[in-house]
């Protein structure tokens, strides 16, 4: 076992993920259905600014659903509503203002339900054809699909669940760039038994720590002991101009490489630090490494790690962060490995599930003596 006794909160990610995100194109049947759909996209984005404000006033839940009712049918107000306290409390978690928050494009969002054939107001008729409620005369906006060839499986097992009462969707409509897109949240579980790659059975534990401009890899046995680290880096990201949709592709490529070289070397487990306990966006006195840190979705990169690992069917654990980037023990890996500060802090990362099995298996030794 490592002499690194560092804190050792881990917990299984596995169920932090429910639905997975897929895309496809929209077009309307006519031109009059594009109108109600334009006309119920600007309500809606509306009603979520309105709704932001009354949120961030302190005005209470009730009030705000019966200003939204207003102008939508209770199923989309909720969807509305629900979206603007997440877009309160995300804007507060990074020192910003709710109300001068500004929604520039136009969506509609509804919330999933099995009880309502998966969706509340944003329904699958088959895998080519979407109908959306218009609220203001009760007609449905009838839509064509049009998803990849590898979603249709998926999809077409999806509506049929749906249609049975067994499952449901979030469903987000999207205008940019004068097209039309439909974001659908699939149930993970349901998403895995199409897409997953493979069963990882390795004994190696890999740390992975997330950076703005890299990713870093450290694999341990299950001594602790450092078998291999690897970096992939990406430092045009964070460039002035760069494309946050390139950026983001740099960053999952470099992700699915990594994952791909423990799959094949080995590995069973992949840690990575649980940033979705972090309350706060950190800022420095360096204005680059500021920039860095506002041009990067860390939680969203960790969202997308969590699920590529389960594909390549890793047990995926998350570690507490404290300590991992600066504290005695850091640095003394630095200096006893050679290592670099990030590929330290992977290394830390790992040894924790370490710990954290020891303790358990200590544990269940003194319950078992008890009895």
């Amino acid at each position: 076992m490592s002499q690194y006794q560092i804190s050792s909160t881990v917990v299984d990610a596995s169920t932090l993920i429910e639905y997975v995100t897929i895309t496809g194109k929209l077009a309307p049947s006519t031109g009059e259905d594009y109108m109600k759909l334009a006309r119920l996209a600007w309500s809606f984005r509306k009603a979520v600014k309105v709704a932001t404000r009354m949120i961030a006033k302190g005005v209470k839940a009730n009030a705000v659903l019966k200003e939204l009712r207003k102008t939508l049918d209770k199923a989309y107000a909720d969807s509305a509503f629900k979206l603007a306290k997440a877009i309160v409390k995300g804007c507060m978690t990074n020192g910003g203002n709710p109300l001068h928050v500004n929604i520039r494009k136009l969506f509609i969002a509804s919330e999933g339900e099995s009880s309502k054939l998966g969706n509340r107001n944003i329904r699958f008729e088959d895998t080519s054809f979407v109908k959306v409620k218009y609220p203001y005369d009760g007609s449905w906006i009838q839509l064509k699909a049009e998803f990849g060839e590898e979603y249709l499986p998926l999809l077409r097992e999806l509506t049929e669940l749906a249609k049975q009462k067994r499952a449901s969707y979030n469903a987000k409509i999207m205008f940019r760039d004068g097209k039309t897109y439909l974001h659908v949240s699939v149930p993970a579980e349901l998403y895995l038994k199409h897409f997953k790659k493979g069963e990882a059975h390795g004994e190696l534990i890999a740390g992975f720590d997330l950076n703005s401009d890299r990713i870093s890899l450290a694999i341990v046995d299950k001594y602790g002991r450092l078998v291999d680290a690897k970096t992939e880096w990406f430092p045009e990201v964070t460039s002035h101009g760069f494309s946050r949709e390139k950026a983001k592709a740099l960053r999952l490529r470099a992700l699915a490489k990594l994952l791909m070289y423990c799959y094949t070397h080995g590995v069973g487990t992949a840690v990575f630090e649980d940033l979705f306990n972090v309350n706060k966006r950190r800022f420095t006195w360096n204005r680059t490494a500021n920039r860095k840190m506002s041009r990067f979705a860390k939680r969203e990169l960790l969202q997308h790690a969590i699920l590529m690992s389960l594909k390549y069917g890793f047990r995926v654990l998350l570690a507490d962060p404290r300590g991992t980037t600066s504290s005695r023990e850091h640095d003394e890996v630095m200096r006893s490995h050679g290592l670099d500060k990030h590929v330290a802090s992977a290394y830390l990362i790992a040894l924790r599930v370490l710990n954290q099995d020891k303790q358990t298996k200590q544990t269940i030794m003194k319950t078992e003596t008890a009895l």
